[in-house]
């Protein structure tokens, strides 16, 4: 008769498993001369070092780290562990807020590169998705794919209707991979949370929620053609700005197939002069879509690397791999575009007084104070030559500064920032002459003119108190359910719902008004 494990001796077997593997993840880092973090002298846990020193005897540090970095060795080892330790990496390079601005720069250099897995399983793949067979789904499919990254790879085909496609197709046992990987990870930061101080800080758990969140979105491919289907939409009338169109009848979770798209990459500045194009306009190009996205839609392409960016020959900027992409709600898009302008005016009073009216500054802190700060960290990067103004560099000081007033951090800002990091580069590189942001500045000028106005607010106000008229039976309704529940069995809150109202985002003044002044309404009417 088998002998059949209780409860307690696997839980035990899975720990032992889960302590082997970081074992090889500890001497994989150490090759790369990657342990800084925990290698100091103030580490809280008094053996942790003569831990690291036993699990790592014999580890040869590999040539290639050599002059580098310390977040230059990081990604090196992140990118040798595998797809769920590169999403990691990833994840942390929005976050300069937690790990510094500087290892956050190195990790965001992090490349999302691996071998590719073989055609025969990308074939099968699309076949079990579809459930036919490949040759009543394209007409033709090379075999050697374009491109391998963490999650998927993409191969070129052609439709029946000989129409020129990619096909990205999710890596095989990817969500099983990525599930031990998380589970892993969750495990490392609950023990960093409990044990190491000056780690905790760091809010290990909080990266680990982001990055499955991440993970999650990109788990399923029809997500990632909605998004690029939602963008295109918005730029359908822009004829120098292009989405490929999306392929639904060959699109499912596991594969996505769209328009295919040819063109140089817009850091290979040799090509684009080679093809007569104006590498200035393309960057004044580059800033008017990146602000429409932001300020006029609030979504935008988060992983604007050059290799995402593809130039036609007609000067047309191609955007692809929709993966990653980020939202702001009109009250962020409303503090940024104040915000910005007061750093471009140096009007550092309307930066503060766009942080109080967002309800970022607590009241325990001063708008002069924080004024103060903010001409602090702007003057010196706003007094420099126009061409090196890093508007990207100036948001992360902000952010630093911000914590120090005790704001909560926003975690569409954080990945804005990094965006804007990246497209910054891009545009430098492009046309070192020139800044992206003073080309946008009118753009935002406008923006601000146009919404920022009190008839626009008032505008903004009525058609908030339209949605609370709209929810108002269901909302009595439940006020009613809630006032008898209590009646009946008092009022009581258990951790979690403690946890959660703790963690919800301020009502507007203008819903709890109208709304309270309507509910008073219908009760004196009801008596």
């Amino acid at each position: 008769m088998p002998y059949i494990l209780d409860g307690a001796s696997k839980q035990m077997i899975r720990t032992f498993l889960k302590i082997k593997t970081l074992i090889q993840i500890i001497r994989t880092i150490a090759r790369y001369d990657a342990l800084f973090f925990v290698e100091r002298n103030d580490t809280p846990i008094k053996f942790l070092n003569i831990i690291i020193r036993l699990i790592t005897f014999g580890v040869s540090i590999t040539a290639e780290v050599t002059n580098l970095r310390n977040g230059e060795k990081l990604a090196l080892a992140l990118q040798n562990l595998g797809p769920g330790f590169i999403k990691l990496g990833q994840a942390l390079s929005v976050r300069p807020d937690l790990i510094g601005q500087g290892l956050a720069d190195d990790l965001n250099r992090l490349q999302d590169r691996l071998p590719p897995f073989s055609s025969k399983y990308a074939k099968q793949a699309i076949e079990n998705e579809f459930e036919k067979s490949l040759d009543k789904i394209f007409k033709t499919f090379d075999e050697t794919p374009v491109a391998a990254a963490s999650i998927a790879q993409v191969h070129f085909a052609t439709t029946l209707e000989d129409i020129p496609v990619a096909v990205k197709i999710l890596r095989p046992g990817i969500e099983e991979k990525f599930d031990r990987e998380l589970d892993l990870l969750y495990w490392l930061a609950s023990i960093l949370e409990g044990f190491a101080p000056n780690i905790r800080r760091l809010r290990p758990i909080e990266v680990v929620d982001t990055l499955s969140q991440t993970v999650f979105m990109e788990m399923d491919l029809r997500l990632e053609a909605a998004a690029s289907d939602e963008l295109r939409l918005n730029f359908e009338n822009d004829p120098s700005f292009n989405i490929p169109k999306m392929d639904w009848s060959r699109t499912g979770k596991r594969v996505l197939t769209s328009e295919r798209i040819s063109g140089t990459p817009i850091d290979e500045i040799s090509e684009l002069n080679k093809n007569g194009l104006d590498v200035e306009k393309l960057v004044a190009n580059m800033a008017r879509t990146f602000f429409l996205q932001v300020f006029r839609d609030g979504f935008f392409h988060a992983d604007l690397h050059p290799g995402n960016i593809l130039v036609s020959e007609d000067g047309v900027i191609n955007i692809i791999d929709f993966g990653i992409m980020g939202r702001v709600d009109k009250k962020t898009r409303y503090y940024l575009a104040e915000m910005l302008i007061g750093f471009i005016e140096a009007d550092y009073t309307k930066v503060a007084k766009a942080h109080v009216t967002a309800g970022y500054l607590p009241t325990s802190k001063t708008q002069e104070s924080f004024a103060q700060a903010a001409r602090a960290i702007a003057e010196p990067i706003m007094g420099l030559p126009l061409k090196e103004i890093s508007l990207a560099r100036l948001l992360a000081q902000l952010f630093l500064v911000a914590q120090q007033f005790e704001m909560e951090t926003q975690p569409q800002l954080l990945l804005l920032q990094k965006t804007m990091l990246v497209a910054e580069g891009v545009g430098r590189q492009l046309y070192p002459e020139t800044n992206m942001w003073e080309l946008a500045k009118p753009l935002i000028e406008e923006w601000v003119e146009k919404n920022l106005t009190q008839e626009f607010r008032a505008k903004e106000a009525m058609s908030e108190a339209g949605r609370v008229i709209e929810h108002l039976p269901s909302l009595i309704i439940n006020l009613s359910e809630s006032v008898k529940t209590i009646g009946q069995r008092g009022l009581k809150l258990d951790q979690d719902t403690t946890n959660t109202m703790s963690k919800r985002k301020p009502i507007s003044r203008w819903s709890w008004w109208i709304g309270a002044a309507l509910v008073m309404g219908f009760l004196i009417m009801s008596n």
